[in-house]
């Protein structure tokens, strides 16, 4: 097969022992890459119910057989491990050129597993890997990190795996930084590799990746380009980038506005994409990627990031009250530079924050409080004064003072920045999502509350989240980004012509059923079952306040049918589990359902 390498990297760092293995070709047919890779290597190596944070959890670096050619989109890395925040498995996808880079190495995917004595970083190359003493990196910030590594005189720049302070306290959702300014999010990869002792992974590599036929290859992509206006001067990803969804979330009533109280924030056009473009240096974009969403911004104070997206600004914005878009940056680049989620510091603190107001626990910090954000984002990496409890997680941290009312999160995992209440299609995306609350296993918000679907029914979401939720999990495993939406006969295409293995759409999204079903074994042998597919009370109890969804809940009756629906479809029983007649109908690997049939009767 061409575009894969074949080979898998493992370093125990416990023992100090790396070896190279064959990356299985049945494998790559059936589970692609990326995402579905990782998740069949967690099956297999990790045994049931290890800490998270032990030396036994493994954490993986896998790419796709697209990266490091010209497939548009496709140089994204899946990091994948047991999640310190929920428990679940996890898989956080990242851009830049880091999965390239691996590739040029001679490397499909690197598992690490094991706990070194001291700090260290990982140094892959096409000639040797070596495990690097980090003792004068570590207590170091990314960015403080990431210019260190950079300073070392190497020829041209290696690409970089890092973590932060947050990482190095265990805080379970911190990130790792890929070229300072891209993140593995959501989860606490960063945790993982903090556990470890892991401070970095550096790769640099000068090989190539093989297809067959370049010259006619190099047309079709050009055909692809074109036929997918992926090459529109005005396409949105050029002119606004991700905060653009500012506007269309206000507009249809699903931002979330002070701890997803609210489906609108009256402050909004402070914290839109207009408001982005005032403090705009440069744009940039990933290797291999003609939309070039990402944006460096320069706050007044002299602050600059490469953000924020929709995701920052919807969290830590209008769910925080902070209508500045100044203290936005400062809080995204804050983040960024110890190494925590933007995203779940933003969950957090708005839940605290209104704990606060109504008297539920002091955490000391209001609504809209920009300075006392900015202080709680380092006292959460160095888990010091309130910090030590904001760390624990909006699930924990909500067990913890009495206050599971106001906490929107599932599985452990905060909600990301769209209002389920103003898309039921989302609610039941975000309870069945394998990661916890997620909107990038499936988006059918983009149907319902962007589209033309009642977005206030149950009626047809069911198909349509597992639709999505297979398609995605086939797109993630490639590596695909979300931001390019190209025809399921436009990536079989893809595939074939970059491996030489033919692939059908039918075959597709059968590869995507199947590493859902891989993700779902996973988590229903760590105890998750049909209770954790749910939603917080909020969502359930409490009408929305403000936009088109004012007054609306999720009805729990109607959800719960249309979760048994959804397990109807998926050929799961009542409970959720699949069934081994199941694994068998998807022709699962041979090695897959003997070892788990007696864990899913």
């Amino acid at each position: 097969m061409t575009g894969y390498c074949g080979k898998i990297l493992r370093v125990n760092l416990s023992t100090r022992k790396i070896v190279t293995e064959d990356l299985p070709e049945e494998w790559c047919t059936k589970y692609l890459g990326g995402k579905g890779l990782g998740y069949r290597y967690m099956l297999q190596d990790v045994p049931a119910g290890v800490d998270a944070l032990g030396p036994e959890n493994e954490i993986i670096f896998m790419t796709g057989p697209f990266a490091g050619t010209i497939v548009p989109t496709s140089s994204r890395m899946a990091v994948v491990t047991k999640s310190p925040l929920t428990g679940t498995i996890l898989m956080s996808l990242v851009g830049g050129s880091v999965a390239a880079e691996l590739k040029y190495a001679g490397y499909d995917g690197v598992i690490i597993s094991g706990k070194a004595s001291a700090p260290v970083y990982l140094y892959v190359t096409d000639e040797h890997v070596t495990i690097e003493n980090a003792t004068a990196l570590w207590g170091k910030g990314i960015i403080e990190t990431e210019d260190n590594i950079q300073s070392k005189g190497w020829t041209y720049q290696a690409k970089t795996l890092i973590i932060g302070p947050a990482g190095e306290n265990l805080v379970p959702f911190s990130c790792i930084g890929v070229d300072a300014y891209h993140q593995a999010g959501r989860g606490g990869a960063g945790a993982v590799m903090g556990s470890k002792n892991l401070k970095a992974v550096v790769i640099k590599g000068k090989l190539g990746v093989q297809i067959d036929n370049m010259p006619e290859f190099l047309g079709y992509i050009e055909n692809v380009r074109k036929n997918d206006v992926l090459s529109d001067p005005h396409l949105w990803a050029d002119t606004d980038g991700t905060p653009m969804v500012v506007d269309l979330s206000q507009f249809w009533g699903i931002l979330p506005t002070r701890n997803f109280t609210a489906g609108t924030y009256e402050k909004a056009g402070a914290i839109n994409s207009d408001a982005v473009k005032t403090r705009l240096k440069k744009k940039r974009a990933c290797m291999s990627c003609p939309l070039g969403c990402g944006r460096f911004t320069k706050a007044l104070d002299g602050t600059v990031v490469e953000g924020p997206e929709y995701e920052t600004i919807a969290l830590a914005g209008s769910n925080c009250d902070l209508a500045s878009i100044d203290g936005l940056i400062r809080f995204n680049k804050l983040c960024d530079d110890v190494g925590i989620d933007t995203m779940s510091t933003g969950a957090i603190l708005a839940f605290a924050m209104e704990a606060t107001e109504k008297g539920i626990h002091d955490f000391g910090i209001r609504f809209g409080e920009e300075e006392k954000m900015l202080q709680y984002v380092g006292d959460i990496a160095f888990r010091r004064g309130v910090g030590a409890d904001l760390a624990l997680g909006l699930k924990r941290l909500a067990a913890k003072t009495g206050a599971d009312s106001i906490a929107l999160e599932v599985k452990g995992m905060e909600f990301p920045g769209y209002e389920p209440r103003a898309s039921f299609g989302q609610a039941l995306a975000y309870a069945t999502s394998d990661r916890g609350a997620c909107h990038q296993r499936a988006f059918p918000a983009e149907f319902d509350a962007f589209g033309p679907l009642d977005p206030f029914t149950f009626e047809g979401k069911a198909a349509l989240v597992k639709k999505l939720q297979d398609l995605n999990a086939a797109k993630d495993s490639l590596v695909i980004c979300d931001m390019w939406r190209p025809t399921v006969k436009t990536i079989a295409e893809l595939y074939t012509r970059v491996t030489g293995v033919p692939m059908t759409e039918e075959e597709f999204m059968r590869c995507g059923e199947r590493i859902w079903n891989l993700a779902r074994l996973f988590n229903e042998r760590e105890g998750f079952d049909r209770k954790d597919d749910s939603l917080p009370p909020r969502i359930f109890n409490e009408p929305l306040l403000s936009g088109r969804a004012n007054g609306k809940f999720v009805p729990k009756d109607a959800f719960e049918t249309s979760l048994q629906e959804l397990y109807g479809l998926r050929r799961w029983d009542a409970d959720g589990k699949p069934l081994p007649e199941t694994l068998e109908q998807l022709g699962m690997d041979s090695g897959l359902p003997a070892q788990l049939r007696g864990e899913v009767q």
